[in-house]
């Protein structure tokens, strides 16, 4: 039996290969990738806070989108040096679970941006991701701020006397722009309640006060389709 093999098969056995995988890992290039991935997420974080219309502004999920896109950054940079890690990666990766709640599709879009931007800095494509960064940024800023759109909103009105519904007609009708009714419900209690969709005038709610003051009438509440209470 030949010894050197023998003692080569054993060194090989008990040889540590993490010096092999400090040597290839590349602490300027890591760092630039997360110093770009905080760039691109504070870019991310400007652009959110400027073009948020919400209700709520949520400080703690805006700060979350510049720790997403470093936390992608960071995966990435570590799955692309060993296949071991790439797997055990996805599997730790998939028993996480995002359970906040996402109302807004303009929130989860801006999720994606960060994880594609921390994906895109991770894999070192910086002027792919610097560039797609800057015109995603310059879209949001135009349609958020220059255009301006014509939300419809939902009245419903809660009241007891069925004859006041022609003069509750006639009141929106010369109030808004456009409306029609969505449904009509009579209650256990004969109460009824009516469901308008309404386009205000100069974004005018004031009129909502004066269907509130009507004989009869309950209730009057006007909501987005979004399900922000604006009046």
């Amino acid at each position: 039996m030949d010894t050197t093999t023998t003692s080569t098969t054993f060194n090989d056995i008990f040889k540590s290969s993490f010096l092999d995988k400090t040597e290839s890992f590349s602490i300027i290039d890591s760092l630039i990738g997360l110093l770009l991935a905080f760039a691109i997420g504070l870019f991310i974080y400007v652009i959110y806070k400027k073009t948020f219309s919400g209700v709520m502004y949520s400080h703690n999920f805006n700060i979350s989108l510049i720790i997403m896109t470093m936390a992608t950054a960071l995966i990435i940079m570590g799955i692309s040096t060993n296949i071991v890690i790439s797997l055990g990666m996805v599997g730790a990766l998939s028993i996480v679970r995002f359970r906040t709640p996402i109302k807004d599709p303009m929130d989860l879009v801006f999720l994606f941006w960060a994880a594609a931007s921390g994906i895109l800095c991770g894999a070192g494509l910086i002027p792919l991701v610097i560039i797609g960064s800057i015109l995603i940024g310059i879209v949001m800023l135009i349609f958020a701020n220059r255009i301006t759109v014509e939300n419809p909103f939902l009245l419903i009105v809660k009241y007891s006397d069925a004859s006041i519904e022609k003069t509750l007609e006639e009141m929106i009708s010369n109030r808004v722009k456009r409306h029609s009714v969505k449904s009509k419900s009579v209650m256990a209690d004969n109460n009824l309640e009516v469901t308008y969709e309404i386009r205000l005038k100069d974004n005018d709610a004031e009129f909502i006060n004066q269907v509130k003051d009507m004989n009869s009438v309950h209730s009057a509440i006007m909501l987005s389709y979004d399900g922000n209470f604006t009046a």
